[in-house]
């Protein structure tokens, strides 16, 4: 069983770089760096909230390496989740063909998604301290041209319980996509989408792309604190904030776009937010103004 996200895995040629953003613009701190020989990679891990990012760069000939030349730039790699049952979780996911590894105490799992590698590692759950302008990632996002069968694809792999799913469609932003949560009244989950609109831009990427990972999401109290740090740096970021909605309260939403986090795209909602459309829209705390 699968209980959160708590790490997402970039692949850069440049961990040094990329670091610098995370920290300037979301206050992360590096928590430590070491490799990774499997991956064949060199990591530098920051903590972001009471969640992991990890920066993967190549360190020789390896699946890092295949990453970075095959998608042709810095990207996310993988997505992180913990349970309290690791090897349970592997072992249901290779009888389900997922390409299996272990090492540095996790299970490294690859899923084949409409001929592209969808990278996951699972871990133990984990007590950390938190850190920056963000309180936790709940979600990681699939793009995927049959949805049906990734969702499907992903729920055996992980034992995923469908009838904690909800689904959702964006008109604004182009898409279908369910959320295939790890356990009902919780957020953290798997999201799977579908560009429905060629002409958007998730349409062009998803016809440039393919099947890949496409970002993630996170909770953040302060969100004028995001914008502020990305405003000094200039660094491209979309806010969903209703007009009427003075700046010094809490928009509901933003994107910090994948230049300014070096290759991945960051969704941050503010606190009961996401309930909005993860099935409990009755959670979601007013903000009167």
């Amino acid at each position: 069983m699968l209980t959160e996200i708590d790490r997402v895995l970039l692949a850069t040629p440049d961990t040094e770089a990329t670091a610098a953003k995370w920290k300037a613009l979301l206050g992360a701190q590096e928590v430590s760096r070491d490799a990774l020989p499997g991956l064949a990679a060199k990591r530098l891990t920051l903590r972001l909230g009471t969640s992991d990012i990890e920066l993967l760069e190549p360190d020789g000939t390896g699946a890092v390496e295949t990453a970075l030349k095959r998608r042709g730039r810095a990207h996310l790699f993988a997505a992180g989740a913990a349970s309290p049952d690791p090897g349970q979780v592997a072992e249901t996911a290779r009888a389900h063909g997922a390409a299996h590894r272990a090492e540095d105490g996790r299970h490294y799992l690859t899923l084949t998604i409409e001929n592209a590698p969808i990278a996951f590692v699972i871990s133990e759950p984990a007590e950390r301290k938190p850190a920056g302008l963000v309180d936790f990632l709940y979600e990681a996002t699939v793009l995927a041209a049959d949805q049906a069968g990734a969702v499907k694809q992903i729920s055996d792999a992980f034992g995923l319980d469908p009838a904690t799913f909800t689904t959702i469609t964006s008109e604004a932003f182009g898409y279908t996509g369910v959320l295939t949560l790890f356990e009902a009244g919780k957020l953290h989950r798997f999201e799977v989408i579908t560009a429905t609109a060629p002409d958007k831009t998730l349409g062009r990427y998803q016809a440039r792309e393919g099947a890949g990972f496409y970002m993630g999401f996170c909770e953040a109290s302060d969100m004028g604190a995001i914008e502020r740090a990305c405003a000094a740096h200039g660094a491209g970021i979309t806010i969903d904030r209703p007009e009427a909605r003075p700046p010094a309260l809490n928009s509901d939403q933003l994107w910090l776009h994948p230049p300014s986090l070096g290759g991945m795209m960051l969704g941050v909602s503010r606190p009961t937010m996401a309930w909005n459309w993860s099935g409990h829209p009755e959670r979601v705390e007013r903000i009167d103004a």
